[in-house]
């Protein structure tokens, strides 16, 4: 005669051997902490650029992909790309910055 309690576990113990591995990493997709730590970081950068009182008139996007920083949009000169990628790589988290913003 079986015994219903461990069935039970077993059971228990599969689903959630399963429920773990479909948050892990895989070669074409993050991991949901990664993606956490993504969108903290591009909200941390999109809250530094808009405290930034020569750089909130600007309609700057931020998109981070395994903690490098994504900036596009446009400016007004040179001088404010260079500023806004300083201001996003100063921010924690942010490895590296690939600053595609235009001068218009």
């Amino acid at each position: 005669m079986r015994n219903p309690m461990k069935t039970g576990l077993v059971i228990s113990g599969l689903i959630l051997a399963g429920a773990l591995g479909a948050c892990a990493a895989t070669p074409t997709h993050e991991s949901t902490g990664a993606s956490l730590d993504d969108s903290t970081i591009t909200t941390k950068v999109k809250t530094a650029l808009l405290g930034d009182v020569g750089l909130k008139v600007f309609d700057i996007h931020v998109v981070t992909n395994h903690d490098v920083v994504t900036l596009t949009g446009t400016v007004n000169s040179q001088r404010t790309v260079h500023h806004a990628g300083d201001v996003a790589s100063q921010v924690a988290g942010v490895t590296g910055v690939e600053n595609d913003l235009i001068v218009q």
